[in-house]
């Protein structure tokens, strides 16, 4: 049984709630926040943790010994939660985008 990393699992999860509040995220030398990085980062890692939740869960209807039922649970809230918050932050740039688009020039 693998042990949950309680305070990564925190630390990650407050990370997520920052960059859904819009807090911004570290900067480059330059000064400026390298968006596209930032946003591929962030969808890859969702993307690992769904794959992640997947794999485990797959383990752990194939009978596997080694998935236990409460971290399939956990990979899979975290995995949901990631996607969730991933899909808030689009909403918040579409609704921006939205907004800059019916300025007056």
């Amino acid at each position: 049984m693998n042990d949950i990393d309680t305070s990564r699992l925190l630390s990650q999860l407050r990370t997520m709630a920052a960059q859904a509040q819009g807090v911004p995220p570290a900067t480059r030398a330059t000064g400026g926040v390298d968006f596209a990085g930032l946003l591929k980062s962030t969808v890859n890692q969702v993307n690992e943790a769904q794959q992640s939740a997947t794999h485990l869960a797959a383990a752990f209807e194939t009978g596997d010994t080694k998935a236990d039922l409460s971290e399939v649970m956990v990979a899979l809230q975290k995995a949901s939660i990631s996607f969730q918050a991933m899909t808030q932050v689009r909403n918040k740039l579409v609704a921006a985008y939205q907004d800059v688009m019916n300025m007056p020039m």
